[in-house]
């Protein structure tokens, strides 16, 4: 039986590896799927110690080897069932195999929801963001262009206004835009374009260029954001468990441990309620980690 299972091997998962590997007292897996915001984002600019930025492979690949070194043990397959047995932990991977522990740390994040427009995903955290407290210090006083859908992009596209004078949208899907947005919208200098995008038009380093409309149209641009809505929070687990939800789907949990309502099952990262930046993501992580290893002292004391 594993001491602690972190489910998720992202930023905040890899964060609480660590922390936990470094106490040298339990039998830490993390199980893994390989996919994840993190695994797409070309470049961190705001993380402590890297002033050029790094992206979310080289971060994951530095956090394993550091996690690894520490005697955390890694397993790639995907979690589809979570249930309490007793004191322990029962999971269940697509693999069809079983996993206990004792404790369980839910990381499983969120997925960004975008339609399939060629040359995007390469832009992705390089040049095209979605997180506007973690990058819109990149658009500043820069022609940018916010590729979205209805409010959700009119939002963005308002919120970003305070960083540039020069921002287009261009609402993809066509969906409704409420008119006092609308009117927020003209009142800022935005252009608004209801019009689908053929293409994002980018260098071969994933700078965006511009985009390319379904009428022909070409719009330039150096820096761009997405904002869809809809994003996926993955917190089917935290449910099967037991844990208290948020009405954004985000899963509940103790400020101060990061704890759920489920005693001995603790979420971070984009899981949690919190502003999504990566730096959060790695304190929740750790955050997380230091009262696993409360719990797991006390358990064992306990026997």
């Amino acid at each position: 039986m594993n001491d602690c299972i972190i489910v998720g091997g992202g930023i905040a998962g890899l964060q609480a590896a660590i922390q936990l590997g470094r106490y040298s007292a339990y039998d830490i897996l993390v199980i893994d799927k390989g996919e994840g915001r993190s695994t797409l984002c070309r470049n961190y600019p705001n993380i402590l110690g890297f002033p050029e930025g790094i992206s979310g492979p080289e971060l994951r690949s530095r956090g394993r080897k550091q996690a690894e070194a520490v005697g955390v043990h890694f397993v790639e397959d995907t979690i589809e069932q979570a249930q309490h047995q007793e004191d322990s932990f029962v999971l269940t991977g697509k693999s069809g195999r079983e996993y206990q522990g004792r404790t369980i740390l839910l990381a499983t994040g969120l997925t960004d929801r975008y339609p399939d427009i060629p040359g995007l995903v390469p832009t992705l955290g390089r040049s095209v963001y979605v997180c506007p407290d973690c990058d819109g210090y990149e658009v500043q006083n820069r022609q940018t262009v916010v590729l979205g859908a209805g409010n959700a992009g009119a939002n963005m596209a308002i919120l970003l206004s305070e960083r540039t004078e020069d921002i287009t949208y261009i609402n993809h899907e066509k969906s409704q835009v409420d008119e006092s947005l609308r009117s927020q919208l003209k009142e800022k200098g935005i252009v608004y374009a209801e019009k689908a995008v053929k293409e994002v038009l980018c260098k071969q380093d994933g700078i965006i260029q511009g985009v390319l409309l379904e009428d022909g149209e070409k719009i330039e641009a150096e820096r761009g954001f997405i904002a869809f809505g809809g994003n996926k929070v993955h917190s089917e687990l935290a449910v099967q468990l037991g844990a208290e939800l948020e009405h954004n789907h985000h899963v509940k949990a103790d400020p101060r441990s990061k704890m759920t309502n489920v005693p001995n099952v603790w979420v971070a990262g984009d899981l949690g309620v919190h502003s999504e930046l990566t730096t959060v993501a790695m304190g929740d992580g750790v955050t997380a980690a230091v009262w696993i290893h409360k719990a797991l002292k006390s358990m064992n004391e306990n026997k």
